[in-house]
């Protein structure tokens, strides 16, 4: 019996499954499973669609949309994805499952993934954890390449940059870089590291170490290094390494790497850097004092004194030999002690001998020679057999004179005989007079000469030597002149005191006569003869002077620093030239300053000399500026005369200071010039100028000039002020106007210095107390005159004392002064004219 199988059709939902009379596994359709109701189910994952009706093949079961019906059904951070019957999640990148062993859902949801703690940015950079992803940021010195690994790489700074700026080395490291100068370079500022603002600069290593080259050898900077190069006469003992201290330039012993480079018979001297010729002991140069390589040789004395027969040649000789010992006319720059050099002076004295013998060739005859250079006056009268002429013939050298009998040398000498009368200039220098020992001070008064009598061996003569030695300056009270001649005990082997072996002596020599101008010096013997004069100690100074001068430079000093107060403090009219009062305030004050300290640093030669040339300057600074004021007072006193309108009193001040300070600063630069050592240490113990080659004119012929100049201007305004005096009233006003006028035209006469002529006249005390008063007063009557008797000086002084000087004050104005028209420009003085009339 077979089943039917009725289908009841009725609408089905996925809720409602369809009955089945009997299931076979096909009896659904696919997708489709019988249920134990005996109906039909979708299988899971699937569902019969709201309007669809299953039919006998199929009971038409389609895909559910899992991830479209069910919300939220993969959890948060995740994506869906539908498949057949089922769908999949997955998390969204940067996010993971709780528990990654199972799949993601709701149950299993997706979180953050922290990638910073697998430290994917590397050490180089800082990794910031956002939600799904994160964020690298690269340290200092690194930049970002995502896909390289690590993904911070570093910057390299030096790549074609100029960070470090010229002349430097960049060196990069991981994220930072170090600039360093080149060798030889260094920063501009040296405390901070090169940059581009922060250059490197050269360094001179020449300047930074002197001694980077080592001892004897120049250093000579270059850019960026140095060179350094042996001086003359020296080299490296490693030529192929840089002069250094560990490589010195050691000295080339030239004598010993060439033999016979001086020459034949000659001595090489070997000293650091050069070397020097030289004759064995008794020979000499055959060219004189000045060896020439290659053309010198050496000669013995008398061969050289057999070449000379000439004059010439003779002065020649004197020449170089004064030359060499640094006091002849070609060596001024080349100084002798003033204890001299009795040592040099001998010898040159024993090859003048020499010299003048060799010019005495045999005749019969008379014969007479001279030879006069700016070195040597030198005179020669020799006699022969053939001689008659009995007289005596003086002979003369620079205006001294000789009287020898040479007929009665004749006579032992087998009828010849010759003497020689001459004079080294600079002799003096090394034959000083300090080789004369005595207790008194002593000075040179007279030219050093020298009385020769060629090839004869005498050494008392019959008859003494008279020589007239004119006197170079005049003899003092205190002083007397001694006749000498120079003993050098060497050449006779004596036995000498202790420091006496050569001394000017006064041993057979006399005075037969003696004057102001000139003495006349008995000898029993021929030598090198002088004058020199013995000045006793001078009279102690007077304390009272001492003090009194002190006492009054002081007070001037005080009134000298009011009056530049004023000057420079004071409301002055506009129109006044105070120029070269002020000057001459500064002037005047600082040389009598520097004059009662002169005194102090007489052991200090620097100072001593720089305080002498100073106070010179400041001496006659202070009489140019007295000649400029008295010539602008004369301009003055001749303008009260005319009615006119100026614009300014007195010269222009650029004049006034070209002439106050342009004049003193010729005359001392001048003087310094020629004599450089005038300036120092005197003989009275202060700080001055020398009398020596009468440098002492240098201040004393300007100040004379203008003494006298400010005498002739005084005398001038005088006259120009006659007409004034004499229009002037006789009421009791103008007599006081008039008394007023004479003690400003007195103080004038100080303040110009025309009172510095009492100089001239200080043979007793009243001269010299007058001297002194007067001329340390110039800073009392200059404060009196132009600012004590000044009304409007007055006026301000007033307010000074009164400390009003803010406020505005009532001065009551005085009737004009004739007296004060000196101290008034023209144009006031004029008004003030116009006013009395």
């Amino acid at each position: 019996m077979g089943y039917l199988t009725c289908l009841l059709i009725i609408p089905v939902t996925s809720d409602f499954p369809a009955d089945h009379y009997e299931c076979n596994p096909d009896s659904c359709g696919p997708l489709a499973q019988c249920n134990t109701n005996g109906g039909c189910t979708c299988v899971s994952g699937y569902e019969i669609p709201p309007t669809y009706l299953p039919t006998a093949d199929s009971y038409g079961c389609v895909d559910i949309d899992e991830c479209q019906t069910t919300t939220a059904v993969c959890g948060p951070y995740s994506n869906c994805t539908n498949t057949n019957g089922s769908y999949i999640c997955n998390c969204l990148v940067g996010f993971n499952a709780t528990n990654p062993a199972l799949p993601p859902g709701k149950s299993n949801q997706c979180t953050d993934i922290d990638e910073c703690l697998d430290n994917d940015c590397g050490d180089d950079g800082t990794c910031h954890n956002n939600r799904g992803s994160y964020m690298c940021e690269c340290h200092k010195g690194f930049y970002l390449v995502p896909d390289a690994t690590p993904v911070c790489q570093d910057i390299d700074e030096c790549f074609n940059s100029t960070v470090c700026g010229p002349d430097s080395v960049c060196n990069n490291t991981p994220g930072v870089y170090s600039c360093e100068c080149q060798l030889g370079f260094i920063t501009t500022l040296p405390a901070k590291d090169p940059s581009e603002t922060n250059i490197c600069i050269d360094v001179d290593e020449c300047v930074e170490d002197a001694t980077i080259c080592g001892p004897d050898a120049n250093c000579t900077n270059s850019f960026g290094s140095y060179i350094c190069t042996c001086f003359l006469g020296f080299q490296l003992n490693n030529p192929d390494v840089i002069a250094s201290v560990a490589n010195p330039c050691t000295d080339i012993d030239e004598c010993s790497e060439t033999p016979g480079l001086c020459g034949r018979q000659t001595v090489c001297t070997n000293v650091p850097g050069t070397f020097y010729c030289s004759c064995p002991d008794g020979f000499y140069p055959s060219t004189g004092i000045f060896w020439k390589m290659g053309v010198s040789f050496c000669q013995s004395l008398q061969e050289i004194l057999d070449a000379i027969v000439p004059p010439e040649a003779v002065a020649n000789s004197f020449s170089a030999s004064m030359d060499v010992s640094g006091v002849g006319p070609m060596t001024r720059s080349v100084r002798v002690s003033s204890e001299g050099d009795g040592e040099t002076g001998s010898v040159i004295l024993g090859i003048s001998d020499r010299l003048v013998s060799a010019m005495v060739s045999p005749s019969q005859n008379q014969t007479k020679k001279a030879v006069q250079t700016s070195t040597v006056d030198l005179s020669l009268h020799s006699i022969g057999p053939g001689s008659h002429d009995g007289s005596n013939s003086p002979l003369s050298v620079k205006g001294q004179t000789m009287d020898i009998n040479l007929q009665s040398l004749a006579k032992s000498n087998n009828g010849s005989a010759a003497a020689a009368f001459m004079t080294l200039n600079g002799m003096e220098n090394l034959l000083s007079h300090q080789y004369f020992k005595t207790e008194n001070k002593t000075e040179m008064n007279s030219d050093v000469f020298t009385a020769i009598i060629p090839s004869i061996n005498i050494t008392n003569l019959t008859e003494p030597v008279n020589f007239t030695i004119q006197h170079k300056k005049k003899v003092p009270e205190s002083g007397m002149v001694t006749c000498v001649y120079w003993e050098d005990k060497r050449e006779n082997n004596e036995e000498a005191v202790e420091g006496e072996t050569m001394r000017w002596s006064v041993e057979g020599c006399w005075i037969a006569y003696s004057d102001e101008n000139y003495t006349v010096c008995s000898c029993s013997h021929l030598s090198t003869f002088a004058l020199i004069m013995q000045i006793g100690e001078p009279p102690p100074e007077d304390p009272f002077l001492d003090w009194l001068n002190r006492m009054c430079v002081i007070v001037g000093l005080f009134f000298f620093a009011l009056a530049i107060l004023t000057f420079l403090l004071c409301s002055w009219n506009p129109k006044i030239n105070n120029t070269a009062r002020l000057h001459l305030c500064l002037s005047l004050s600082l040389s009598h300053l520097l004059l009662l300290w002169n005194d102090r640093y007489v052991e200090h030669e620097l100072a001593c000399t720089v305080m002498a040339g100073l106070l010179h300057f400041l001496v006659i600074a202070s009489f140019v500026w007295m000649q400029l004021e008295a010539l602008q007072l004369y301009l003055l006193v001749r303008r009260l005369s005319k009615v006119q309108v100026i614009q300014r009193d007195g010269l222009p001040r650029l004049l006034l200071y070209l002439i106050g300070y342009g004049i003193p600063f010729v005359i001392v630069g001048i003087s310094a010039l020629v004599y450089s050592d005038g300036y120092g240490a005197t003989e009275a113990g202060v700080c001055w100028l020398s009398r020596n080659r009468h440098f002492n004119w240098a201040l004393t012929g300007p100040v004379i000039i203008v003494i006298g100049l400010n005498w002739i201007v005084f005398c001038a305004t005088l006259w120009s002020l006659r007409p004034t005096l004499a229009n002037m009233k006789s009421d009791v006003s103008q007599s006081k106007d008039t008394r007023l006028i004479v003690f400003k035209i007195l103080a004038q006469f100080v303040i110009l210095g025309c009172t510095w002529i009492l100089g001239l006249y200080q043979t007793n005390l009243f001269f010299q107390v007058l001297f002194i008063f007067l001329n340390s007063q110039q800073g009392t009557f200059l404060f009196i005159v132009h600012c004590l008797l000044n009304k409007e000086v007055r006026e301000e002084y007033i307010r000074w004392l009164t400390c009003s000087c803010g406020k505005d004050r009532a001065v009551e104005k005085d009737v004009p002064s004739v007296s004060e028209d000196l101290d008034k420009p023209e144009e006031q003085t004029n008004q003030g004219r116009k006013d009395d009339e």
